[in-house]
């Protein structure tokens, strides 16, 4: 019996071994060399660590010292969070590739061969597993995780709800919560003497959560505000940087970070549940979550989810994406506004000849020519998602290059958004003209413009988050004017998206 034992303990370490060594190093040189022989080129790869090392030498080499307060705001951040791929393009080319652990990357800056992504409605790309991984207890398997059949069910369930003529159906519950957030900086700015020092980010995620709780799940912030600050917290405690993800193993062990991740997870999937079981006790409303409610009951078949996890991923999912990168959008706008009070005082003038009565409507947003200008502006100096990432599932052939499954593409937006061969000479600038075309003409090729993602997989919410935008923005703008605080610090970060290290702090007048 005890022969039998060791024989299957050793099978086992054998077992494992060999699918240890397979992932870890046998799969990612298959990966590389398969890349290689097509003359895509990289930084060689260091043994579990990959590219890690290198990526951190040259971050440590391009830090400069700390800058102080309400200094320049320089909108080539992405040469600076992320030399190395500035670097890497320059010495092997736009399209190379590198490594962070076991995880390969394939970076591409050519804009061919991302409008050929763009274009790619197959099932053989999908999102990486590893974002499942290792940002399993915010992202789970919901739609913005997931992949093939089980992504396309979801979307199924998720997309018609936020199509453009339901989003104007809405626009009375988006100015309804802006007034009273506006409301509430009357008062402070009327304590302060007509001038006051606001921590905007902060207001501006508290109205995004509550727009996007009354709209999708029929409740107010005050009911979800625990779930939102919790799956703020939880954000703060994910992977940060190439030092974690990618490197085997290190998500699992017991850690305090990795303890306080797993409580976290377990609250907010409680609280998601808990405002899903007083839904159905209430009756049933016609929304999002009723919606995903329904799609529960199949998906099972659709992707072996279990009804409860259904629910609760796409939850967490639209608690996350449906209010930090709106608000973090929304917050940069100003900024911007505030250190050009030229363009701030153009959108005013459109907005009160737009809005004549004081009453914004639906319709009056289409209208709103020169405030769509500074979103997209924004969009592309500081688009929420920072990369967009897809997992080759199946080999599949771009621009004449046969990337093999297994491989992760990346393309990095905020990089794109700035190269000046595609943008212009002042690429580097705060310029809303150059969108006075549209989309289309702001550059030589339009691919290049990326704030929602790409093709197929475009975010399913860019109609809802382009209303609240312009419904937010321009009521604020047609109530104070906003300049830098000296205490604002400009340092954007990629926490999941990009946000101000420091807040935002803006003085605020009323006009």
């Amino acid at each position: 019996m005890a022969e039998i034992i060791l024989l299957v303990v050793f099978t086992s370490l054998v077992v494992l071994a060999v699918h240890l060594v397979n992932a870890l190093v046998l799969k990612p040189k298959r990966l590389r060399s398969k890349l290689q022989e097509q003359g895509i080129k990289g930084p060689p790869p260091a043994f579990l660590l990959g590219n890690i090392l290198d990526i951190k030498r040259i971050e440590s080499s391009q830090r400069s010292p700390e800058e102080q307060p309400n200094a320049h705001l320089d909108h080539a951040w992405p040469l600076k969070a992320y030399p190395y791929i500035e670097q890497w393009r320059n010495e092997y080319g736009p399209v190379f590739m590198y490594s962070t652990g076991n995880i390969q990357f394939l970076c591409v800056t050519d804009v061919e061969m991302v409008k050929e992504i763009n274009l790619c409605t197959s099932l053989s790309i999908g999102k990486p597993s590893f974002l499942s991984k290792y940002f399993g207890p915010l992202l789970g398997e919901g739609i913005l995780a997931s992949s093939g059949p089980l992504w396309a069910h979801h979307r199924k369930i998720i997309a018609p709800e936020l199509y453009i003529d339901k989003v104007k159906g809405i626009v009375n519950l988006m100015v309804e919560s802006t007034n009273s957030m506006i409301k509430s900086w009357e008062n402070r700015v009327e304590g302060k003497g007509g001038l006051a020092e606001i921590e905007v980010d902060q207001d501006l995620r508290s109205l995004s959560a509550d727009i996007i709780s009354r709209a999708c799940f029929g409740s107010s912030y005050s009911k979800g505000e625990e779930i939102f600050f919790q799956i703020r917290t939880l954000q703060k405690v994910l992977p940060k940087g190439k030092s974690i993800v990618g490197v085997p193993g290190l998500r699992l062990l017991p850690t305090k970070n990795n303890r306080e991740k797993w409580r976290l997870e377990r609250e907010v999937n409680s609280k998601i549940l808990e405002v899903v079981k007083q839904r159905i006790e209430a009756g049933h409303e016609k929304d999002l979550l009723q919606m995903i409610l329904e799609g529960a009951k199949s998906s099972v078949d659709q992707g072996g989810l279990s009804s409860d996890k259904f629910v609760v991923d796409n939850c967490k999912n639209i608690y996350y994406a449906g209010h930090e990168t709106t608000a973090m959008t929304a917050s940069w706008c100003l900024v911007l506004l505030a250190a050009h009070p030229d363009w701030q005082a153009r959108v005013h003038a459109e907005v009160l000849e737009i809005c004549k009565d004081g009453i914004l409507e639906a319709d009056m947003l289409r209208s709103m020519k020169v405030l769509t200008m500074v979103i997209h502006e924004t969009l592309r100096l500081y688009p929420p998602a920072v990369f967009v990432m897809r997992e080759v599932l199946q080999d599949i052939k771009f621009r004449g290059v046969m990337i093999p499954k297994g491989t992760n593409i990346q393309i990095p937006v905020a990089t794109l958004h700035q190269i000046t061969d595609l943008w212009g000479p002042d690429v580097h600038q705060f310029n809303p003209e150059r969108f006075a075309g549209g989309v289309l003409g702001a550059c030589k090729h339009p691919q290049a413009y990326l704030p929602f993602g790409v093709g197929a997989r475009t975010c399913v919410g860019q109609h809802f988050a382009m209303t609240e935008l312009k419904a937010v923005l321009s009521l604020i703008l047609s109530k104070f004017s906003f300049s830098l605080s000296s205490t604002y610090h400009h340092s954007p970060v990629t926490r999941m998206v990009l946000e101000p290290e420091h807040g935002i702090s803006l003085y605020v007048r009323r006009l």
